[in-house]
């Protein structure tokens, strides 16, 4: 039997239509940015807060914890602090004193590209520095740091995974999403954060799926593994790709500066060498991946309207 807490959120949810392949699957999830839809139906959903409910029974007899809950909208940081500490951190020290209790051994954690910072080492590898500008980062540095902690004072064993940015059908926030949403309310103008300029590579979600599951053939004690495309893309170009999914032509109007909002990164690329020394590399290119999201999401809003 395996957890996931968050399991009915974008990434979530897809982690679990894997994992329910073949195990047992309870989600944990108290529902503020998943979707009870998402939830594979063999999988089990208690809905819950992670923190201030009491979990640790759900926990019992779990070979794995899955913990993929998280406040997902770095941008909040900024306008309601309390949000990331409560959503990240409390969330995972409050689960991680449950998962202790009950006895499970193997947590395997989603964090973020954004503990890195402004790094000055392009592609970045998993040893760099870790100096983050966003709440949203150092909320999941601070998880990390936990992990790693609870795992050597109480003989459990972690996958930390660093994401670029996870972009594919069932996400409801992120630059794709905010330009679809845009471009229905307005089709002859587009609003862009900053200059348009900022440059970061995305991942396909099957992509990023297959990669965690081959990150668990790690075998230390805290195994951290970062998970990207191989290349970028620029934010003037996904609104060109988004725009041309749609059909449209609209003016592009910039917002000015060289980051979409305080403590963003405007330039992010991973360096996945530790990955692809365990036999995986991303099927798809970060401009690849933006154009099957883009198809997704107006497929997926075609089917509410």
């Amino acid at each position: 039997m395996i957890v996931v807490t968050g399991g009915a959120g974008f990434i979530g949810s897809h982690i679990v239509d894997k994992l329910s392949e073949s195990n047992e699957i309870i989600v944990i999830d108290n529902l503020s940015s998943g979707k009870e839809e998402f939830v594979n139906e063999s999988a089990k959903l208690i809905k819950a807060d992670l923190a201030k409910d009491d979990i640790v029974d759900y926990l019992r007899g779990a070979e794995e914890l899955w913990h993929i809950a998280a406040n997902p909208d770095v941008r909040i940081g900024a306008e309601n602090p309390d949000e990331i500490y409560r959503n990240n951190v409390l969330a995972t020290y409050r689960l991680l004193e449950a998962t202790r209790k009950a006895g499970v051994s193997k947590i395997i954690f989603t964090s973020t590209s954004t503990v890195y910072g402004e790094a000055e080492v392009i592609p970045t590898p998993e040893d760099y520095p870790t100096h983050p500008i966003s709440l949203y980062g150092a909320s999941k540095l601070a998880c990390e740091a936990l992990i790693e902690s609870y795992c050597h004072t109480f003989d459990m064993q972690a996958w930390i995974y660093r994401f670029a940015n996870v972009i594919g059908r069932r996400s409801t926030h992120g630059v794709i999403y905010d330009f679809i949403m845009k471009l229905k309310r307005n089709p002859e103008e587009l609003e862009i954060l900053g200059n348009g300029e900022q440059n970061k590579s995305y991942i396909y979600i099957t992509d990023c799926v297959e990669a965690m599951l081959a990150g668990l053939k790690g075998d230390g004690k805290v195994n951290i593994f970062n998970i990207g495309s191989e290349d970028q893309v620029k934010v003037k170009r996904i609104a060109e790709i988004v725009s041309e999914e749609f059909g449209l032509s609209p003016k592009f109007r910039f917002t000015g500066g060289d980051r979409g909002w305080k403590g963003d990164v405007p330039v992010m690329l991973l360096s996945i060498e530790r990955l692809k020394k365990l036999g995986w590399r991303p099927r798809y290119s970060s401009e690849e991946a933006v154009r099957m999201a883009t198809r997704d999401l107006i497929e997926d809003l075609n089917k509410q309207d």
